[in-house]
């Protein structure tokens, strides 16, 4: 359970940099704004591109804190014996946490990759148990290990 623990955090610490970021983004857009002062004329095109720069960024931090929150309703101590939400997968071909789209994660040299529900490799693995295989992209995958 431990490695899912830390993987988890690592995933969560990953996530709150892109929140945090983005908060930064748009409180610079901000700041420029405001520095800025009012518009110029009507169609005042820096001024423009400015709130369309803040609405863009707000965007990507409501799609940032829902991944957010996807993440914490994860129960790392929660032993699973078979793929589903939550899932530590250890397969013939690679290593998957199923949780969120976050890609690649580096744990102590090990590869793991944060993989969403969505994804058509989750779909082929629901519900599969250690040791059974699936065919995937003309590829056969045995799961060797789930936590």
């Amino acid at each position: 359970m431990y490695i899912k623990e830390v993987l988890l955090n690592k995933c969560v610490e990953q996530q709150q940099k892109v929140i945090d970021q983005l908060q930064k983004e748009i409180e610079d857009a901000q700041n420029q704004a405001n520095d800025y002062g009012q518009p110029k004329d009507r169609y005042d095109a820096y001024r423009t591109k400015l709130m369309r720069q803040i609405e863009l960024f707000a965007k990507q931090l409501d799609k940032a804190n829902a991944v957010m929150n996807t993440l914490k309703i994860i129960m790392p101590k929660k032993q699973l014996d078979m793929v589903e939400f939550g899932s530590l997968v250890t397969t013939t071909k690679q290593k998957l946490f199923v949780s969120a789209g976050l890609g690649k994660i580096d744990l102590n040299g090990e590869l793991w990759y944060a993989i969403s529900p969505n994804v058509p490799i989750f779909n082929a693995l629901k519900g599969k148990k250690v040791g059974e295989s699936i065919v995937f992209k003309g590829n056969t995958i045995t799961i060797k290990s789930i936590l």
